[in-house]
């Protein structure tokens, strides 16, 4: 809860490059507001906002914050379906140029390198500059190299070289978004309403992964491959004009959370980096590259296992229920899980009881694969694995807004860059593993135990109080 002796000296040092309000208290205002009304971001004490000398009231901006989430939604949605034009139309790539596996790997290996090496330079940049101007840049940018992917394709006879270097530059373009997204949260909205956001911008992810594979698998046949680009790099570089019309050029924005002077705060002036002395940091982390890589290895192994194991089976029922499935799950976590904080439960207790759902109890799913099972069992473990998984978003994820919302960015672009190699390693440790024991059930004992040994830390040393300042006091406004 954040504190009431806000003094008006202390606004007078807030500052913002889209907005800049002058914040009355409640006792400033005769007019009360119900005390449970939430706003994005959250407002427990503040009834009225003065912009341009006017002043309205605060729920005059829910609107405003409906628009935003809705609109985050969307552009984490396209940022999938353009991420997966390259492996939806990889096949009909690689017959239309001659690749043969290993130039078709370079190809899509190509984007995860370019993701690695971003991550904290997209989080530092949203720390300092805000974490919407980024995301705006991000999508224009990655939405032009995906519209212009078949003209490159086209270009000249070094097609396997500008297709490498064209998905290398979509891996850089996208790496700032999930820690832009990170830093706009942590800036913008109350830790009683963080669960949900994160759940449904992650959601997203989920909706543009089916959409892109059910628009591309009726481009591929109707219009070809290169329609599937031009698709999304247009709807990519749409939401893009929309952030910028609306949200940027004239309009209000919510107004990020800074810290008072009345306070007498004292910033820690170490790097960064010395945050990794704080046991909760640190266990923050590793909970979340653990949790990452093996997301990563169930996404790429499951397809193989079940044409493995179920030859005759449909292909999209195990490639759509357990994705679709994930959407609401995620949605639902979120909810319950800014429901328990804002009815008093401590946010680390929270905090370690989703990434418990997350890790623990899906595992217990993936651990019934190992054994004999039919294929409508297997659906379900599977599905039932991938929804409780969706709950990191309101966990692990989410706690590093709560420990270091100053540089929520930057620490969370370097736990998805560790998240990212870690998935590398263990997705190409799995296929080595499958090679030489021809079992399935190795490949699934060894995410069980990385998802155990990341929530044994995670439970052990996990926190939820700041850590990136001495002494604070949180101060929410628009």
């Amino acid at each position: 809860m954040a504190d009431e002796h806000t003094s008006r000296d202390s606004r007078n040092d807030f500052s913002s490059p889209l907005l800049e309000p002058e914040v009355c208290t409640a006792g400033d205002s005769t007019e009360e507001e119900p005390e449970d009304q939430k706003l994005w971001p959250s407002c427990y004490y503040t009834h009225y906002v003065v912009i341009k000398y006017k002043q309205f009231p605060l729920h005059a901006y829910r609107p405003l914050a409906r628009k935003w989430i809705l609109t985050l939604f969307m552009g984490t949605c396209l940022l999938y379906c353009a991420r997966m034009a390259m492996p939806i139309c990889a096949v009909s790539m690689a017959a239309t140029f001659h690749w043969n596996k290993i130039d078709s790997g370079l190809v899509l290996g190509g984007f995860f390198w370019g993701y690695c090496f971003t991550q904290i330079l997209g989080g530092h940049a949203s720390d300092k500059v805000g974490g919407e101007r980024v995301l705006f840049i991000s999508a224009a940018s990655w939405g032009l190299i995906t519209a212009g992917t078949p003209l490159l394709a086209h270009l000249g006879s070094h097609t396997l070289a500008l297709m490498a270097m064209a998905r290398f530059l979509m891996g850089l373009l996208q790496g700032v978004f999930f820690p832009s997204l990170a830093s706009l949260c942590s800036q913008r909205v109350g830790e009683g309403e963080r669960g949900f956001l994160m759940s449904t911008m992650h959601s997203g992810s989920h909706l543009g992964t089916l959409l892109a594979g059910g628009m591309g698998s009726v481009m591929l046949d109707e219009y070809g491959w290169e329609s599937m680009f031009y698709s999304t790099g247009f709807l990519s570089g749409l939401w893009a004009l929309v952030v910028w019309q609306c949200f940027l050029k004239g309009e209000v924005v919510p107004k990020q959370m800074k810290l008072s002077n009345d306070s007498q705060l004292s910033v820690s002036r170490k790097r960064w980096l010395s945050l990794f002395k704080k046991p909760p940091v640190w266990a923050m982390v590793f909970a979340h590259m653990c949790m990452c890589s093996t997301s990563y290895t169930l996404l790429s192994w499951l397809p193989t296992y079940f044409k493995e194991s179920f030859p005759h089976a449909k292909g999209w029922v195990y490639n759509v229920i357990p994705w679709l499935a994930a959407i609401p799950s995620a949605l639902g976590g979120g909810y319950v899980s800014d429901f328990l904080i804002n009815q008093g439960y401590g946010v680390v207790t929270v905090r370690k009881i989703m990434q418990f759902f997350a890790m623990g109890v899906s595992s217990i799913f993936i651990m019934l694969l190992s054994g004999a099972v039919t294929f409508p069992s297997a659906v379900i473990f599977v599905s039932a694995a991938i929804c409780l998984s969706t709950f990191t978003s309101c966990g692990v994820s989410v706690n590093v807004q709560d420990l270091t919302p100053s540089r929520a960015g930057a620490l969370y672009g370097f736990m998805n860059m560790l998240g990212a190699f870690m998935g590398l390693v263990l997705v190409s440790l799995s296929g080595y593993l499958i090679e030489v024991t021809l079992s399935w059930a190795t490949v699934f004992s060894l995410i069980i135990l990385v998802n155990a040994t990341g929530l044994g830390i995670f439970l052990i040393f996990g926190g939820g109080q700041r850590v990136d300042v001495e002494d604070y006091s949180q101060v929410i406004v628009i």
